[in-house]
């Protein structure tokens, strides 16, 4: 993959690096964490604050800025199917399963564990390290889209909010349908007990379809030559049922128990994340679309790090068995190939590029000729024009209304940034 040649210095390269090793600080001095990570956000407003005057693309974050709501709200809706699928995916089978059943043998936790054997202790300390985890991947992105205050990436910034909202989407919702398709077991077995209060015993469904026929080989060639489901399992142990109104249906699928309260969403917001394997990884996936983000549209020195950091991540989540090896590979060719059908999203910078290009060839008679003639004032005369592009009304300045979006955009941006740090701290 070709790296384009990163602007202004590789400023935002060093911020980035800067904010990985400041965080990572907390592992070894908590104290010096403390006291460096506030200066060295500090600095990154004040910078960003102080570049608000002079960005000169408020119009065209103005047009981004429906498709990167609309994006927004695709992916909380996408978020809210993967809860109640994660739930339902634990639940339907019951804890004695997820206690009992032995992890899936995996290629990549016996690699990693003979490495472990072979290589020198420093190294092996290097890979376990939690260096980045996935609130510093998301932090990355937003620094990267508030770079367009610099002109280190190209605006929108919306445009690019917006494609990596709907791309993470997209991601999410093909990994919950695989996931949910086929339910297989955590490689951490004792995780559905500390983190689900569900039934110990399958929902109905599974006592009906899939426990008569589980481990019997005599029992699976009878279904397979009948297609049905024979077995007479006599009268089903039944689940509590709560009063969720018009929200009733979801019972089925989250297995309440009465100690957990009557609110539906509740359950929703306990588990932080699945206990059964859900494949693929949606660490990596967040991992692997920053990556791409990063490298189109800033690229340099800082994407090949960052795709290291990747990588490091992926092998930390087969080593610590918080997924399958199967997972992260998965998630790393999916969320390239995702990111690469996305690029429509992010148009508004092509069409910028190709009107320059455009007028670029039709004065470049005429800025060959200024140069021939050593008439410098002559070409930079030419090369502003070819630079307006989109920006012919910048000289009149912002309206009223485009200073009130700016303000609204910048309070909002930092808001959510806060937000990203408090919920995602804990991975």
């Amino acid at each position: 993959m070709r790296l384009p040649t990163a602007r202004n210095g590789g400023g935002l390269g060093l911020a980035a690096i800067s904010y990985v090793l400041i965080d990572y600080v907390r592992h070894l001095s908590p104290s010096w964490h403390s006291r460096l990570q506030p200066v060295l956000w500090t600095v990154l407003v004040l910078f960003a604050l102080s570049r608000v005057p002079f960005y000169s693309h408020w119009s065209s974050e103005f047009r981004a800025v429906i498709p990167f709501v609309a994006s927004m709200v695709f992916m909380l809706a996408t978020l809210l199917f993967e809860s109640v699928s994660v739930r339902f995916s634990t639940a339907v089978l019951g804890l004695d399963w997820h206690s009992d059943t032995p992890p899936l043998p995996d290629t990549g936790q016996w690699l990693l564990l003979a490495l472990n054997e072979k290589l020198p202790g420093t190294i092996v300390e290097i890979l376990r390290a939690r260096i980045i985890g996935l609130h510093h991947y998301l932090m990355l992105f937003m620094m990267l889209a508030f770079s367009v205050l610099f002109d280190s990436v190209e605006a929108p910034g919306f445009g690019l909010g917006a494609r990596y909202m709907f791309t993470m989407a997209i991601g999410r919702l093909l990994r919950t349908l695989t996931f949910v398709s086929t339910i297989l077991p955590s490689a951490r077995p004792w995780c559905a007990t500390t983190r689900f209060n569900v039934p110990t015993y399958p929902h109905h469904w599974a006592q009906k379809y899939y426990v008569p026929y589980a481990s019997d080989a005599d029992a699976i060639r009878q279904i397979l030559r009948y297609d049905i489901a024979y077995v007479d399992t006599g009268d089903y142990l039944g689940d509590y049922q709560p009063d969720w109104g018009s929200m009733s249906f979801l019972i089925d699928f989250l297995r309440p128990i009465g100690s957990e309260g009557s609110a539906w969403y509740s359950l929703l917001k306990k588990a932080e994340g699945g206990c059964n394997d859900l494949i693929f990884s949606g660490h990596m996936l967040v991992a692997v679309l920053t990556a791409m983000a990063w490298t189109e549209a800033y690229g340099g020195y800082s994407s090949g790090v960052i795709w290291l950091l990747v990588f490091h991540s992926a092998q930390r989540e087969i080593r610590e068995r918080h997924h399958y090896s199967v997972d992260c590979v998965v998630a790393i060719y999916v969320g390239i190939l995702i990111w690469k059908m996305t690029g429509f999203i992010w148009s508004l910078k092509n069409k910028s590029r190709h009107k320059r290009l455009a007028k670029l060839e039709k004065i470049q008679g005429r800025l060959v000729q200024a140069a021939k003639d050593s008439d410098i004032d002559k070409v930079n005369e030419l090369l502003r024009e070819v630079g307006l592009g989109n920006t012919e009304r910048q000289n009149q300045g912002p309206s009223r209304a485009m200073w009130l979006f700016a303000s609204a955009t910048i309070f909002s941006a930092f808001t959510v940034v806060l937000l990203a740090l408090t919920w995602t701290s804990g991975g």
